[in-house]
């Protein structure tokens, strides 16, 4: 087997991976060989062989977020009022080159490597942009999301099998389950929070439109990945989400890493919590949404300085550091690529944290298109080390070929001392 497969390889300029020998279609080899890579034992030989192929004691993750299907980027590619699905699989499209890229000489994880197979894509919600009129469904951007992030993307795992999908609901998705302060058409349509909570959580008797009830149907689950724990939370850990959060850590050792993957920002945002005063309505005029369970309490109206939040931060900070193995945390929501050190309020905690970017309204890259990124994440478990990089994946616009190129790049211990 190694004697054919590096026969067949010879075509093939490894550096970067998919060079294909003039004599032989490209799309075909590419198969062939993609193949032959994800396809277990041929995989371990061809890493033997050829040691700048990453190994699989690695794993190896494309995390994204806020996918906003049901809106228009103002300019994509050329085009005005180009609808989100379309930009979305222009994105996969390019997600699905990653295994062949080759990794930059950054000092991170599989540094000069060639990436390889792809375990998971985590996407942390916003998929279904909020039913404002005259926005679409949920279910209708719900099918548009199926069709490219479980149609789509083909990325293979070390194994072999298709890469896993992890989600996580942002506030459009919640907003359009329990309504909104704003007209909505239809009022409410819980459709992608039914399919989420579904397809993570597992219930024994799959939830329906007729049956969900979010109050009690939080998405909250972990994931425990080469002695890595991941957690997955709804929106943001207030004090109602921590008491699912402790539960969990309940059953990890205590030096075991723990990484956060949610939709807000560790510093969250007032209107996206409970209106303290009785009926506890959502109004224009008080800016709640009544998305986490904690009712605000800074004030009858959701403020927006920058210590709007500093009373519900403490709460999570006292929790950061009851949990000391609470390594990393990963957001979109307000969204640009950002590698940053939270603090809290009173800036006595350090976590790290991972900003990504957005299809469809990032805060850089809805003005300049040559700034829309994903990012890859690369962990490996036995040393405990993350490496997580910018992935821009339209920095040529008039070139749909075009290459992903890697942009910033950290890498992080996970080490619990």
């Amino acid at each position: 087997m190694l004697t054919a497969l590096q026969t067949r390889l010879k075509e093939i300029d490894l550096y970067p991976f998919m060079k294909i020998n003039r004599y032989v279609k490209k799309h075909r080899l590419m198969k062939q060989i993609s193949k032959s890579i994800f396809n277990g034992t041929a995989f371990l030989i061809i890493c033997c062989a050829f040691p700048k192929i990453a190994i699989s004691q690695t794993v190896e993750m494309v995390f994204s977020s806020d996918a906003h299907y049901g809106i228009t980027r103002a300019k994509f590619r050329g085009d005005t009022n180009v609808i989100s699905y379309k930009v979305n699989a222009a994105m996969i499209k390019q997600i699905n080159t990653v295994p062949y890229l080759m990794l930059p000489s950054d000092g991170g994880v599989n540094a000069g490597k060639v990436a390889g197979a792809v375990d998971y894509v985590i996407e942390t919600g916003d998929i279904s942009n909020r039913m404002e009129i005259p926005i679409q469904s949920a279910a209708t951007s719900w099918s548009q999301f199926e069709a490219d992030y479980m149609h789509s993307i083909d990325l293979k795992r070390h194994d072999g099998k298709p890469a896993k999908l992890l989600l996580a609901p942002g506030n459009h998705d919640i907003s359009n389950a329990i309504g909104y302060a704003k007209a909505m058409k239809p009022l409410t349509d819980p459709t992608t929070m039914v399919k989420i909570y579904n397809m993570m959580v597992k219930p024994q008797v799959p939830l329906t439109n007729a049956t969900y009830n979010y109050a009690t149907e939080k998405i909250n689950y972990s994931r425990n990945i080469k002695g890595i724990h991941m957690m997955f939370i709804t929106l943001w850990p207030d004090s109602a989400e921590r008491i699912w959060m402790q539960k969990d850590l309940d059953t990890v050792a205590k030096n075991t890493p723990v990484i956060i993957f949610t939709h807000d920002q560790p510093t969250c945002e007032a209107k996206h919590f409970t209106n303290p005063l009785p009926p506890y309505d959502m109004t224009v005029k008080n800016k709640f949404q009544n998305l986490v369970e904690e009712h605000y309490k800074e004030g009858p109206v959701a403020a927006k300085d920058d210590g709007a939040t500093d009373i519900e931060q403490r709460g999570f900070v006292k929790f950061l550091k009851a949990h000391p193995n609470i390594k990393a945390y990963f957001h979109g929501n307000s969204n640009w690529n950002e590698f940053y050190v939270y603090h809290g309020p009173d800036k006595d905690v350090n976590l790290n944290v991972f900003r990504v970017d957005s299809p469809m309204k990032g805060e850089y890259s809805s003005k300049d298109e040559t700034l829309l990124s994903f990012q890859l994440i690369s962990l490996d478990p036995q040393t405990q080390t993350l490496t997580v990089r910018e992935c821009l994946w339209n920095t040529q616009p008039s070139d749909p070929t075009a290459k992903v190129v890697f942009g910033k790049s950290a890498t992080v211990s996970l080490k619990v001392n």
